[in-house]
């Protein structure tokens, strides 16, 4: 199993030069682009044959269905975060778009800072809807469901991963480097049979629930 360590990212974009200048902000900061979509079909086929941990999407996409439709689809269909990168400001897609509740709505033309700020506020704030069903993650009960037992480090790893935090942050916490946190990842994902952050943090609930 090939399992990603960092945040994967789906890109919903229909002008290729600025999401692949987006992809590069991402690829360089601590995300992983999990790949580029031009238009709504093919967000679609993304989100179900390779699902991302967020998406960040154009409104405007130049198909019969825009970003908010997508949104709606998101919604329905997947537990993950998504941010609105567009250039509408109008009161009508405001309001369109406060009605799918999405992590951020970014503005372009946007700053690489901004916008890198945007992600990690997004995912911890998506990540406290799992605190709220489970405060608190116990090491004895995950390890009683796993036929590979986690170590103490691969645990605290993925604690930090439950509450949002990014391989970055999570060095910084605890004074290792980001290979050896992704090493540690790569083991946990192992052990908990997935492959992404989002199905970890599924994966983490169900074990919690059982």
């Amino acid at each position: 199993m090939t399992t990603a360590p960092e945040v994967r990212v789906l890109i919903v974009e229909d002008e290729p030069v600025i999401a692949e200048n987006i992809a590069v902000y991402l690829n360089n900061n601590d995300f992983m682009v999990s790949g580029i979509a031009y238009d709504n079909e093919e967000a679609r086929r993304q989100l179900i044959h390779n699902t991302p941990d967020a998406v960040l999407m154009d409104i405007n996409l130049d198909s019969e269905e825009d970003g908010i439709d997508l949104a709606r689809f998101i919604n329905k269909n997947y537990k993950i975060p998504f941010l609105f990168l567009t250039s509408y400001a109008d009161k009508e897609t405001l309001d369109r778009a406060k009605e799918v509740e999405p992590s951020a709505y970014i503005l372009k033309p946007f700053c690489e800072k901004a916008l890198l700020a945007s992600m990690e506020i997004a995912i911890s704030n998506f990540a406290r809807r799992n605190i709220q069903q489970v405060p608190v993650l116990s090491f004895t009960k995950i390890n009683k469901h796993l036929i590979s037992q986690l170590s103490e480090r691969e645990f605290e790893v993925l604690q930090f991963i439950f509450e949002g935090r990014t391989n970055q942050q999570i060095a910084e916490k605890i004074f290792i480097s980001i290979n050896t946190i992704k090493k540690h990842i790569n083991n946990a994902y192992l052990k908990l049979d997935v492959s992404t952050r989002t199905r970890a943090i599924s994966r983490l609930l169900e074990l919690m629930m059982k």
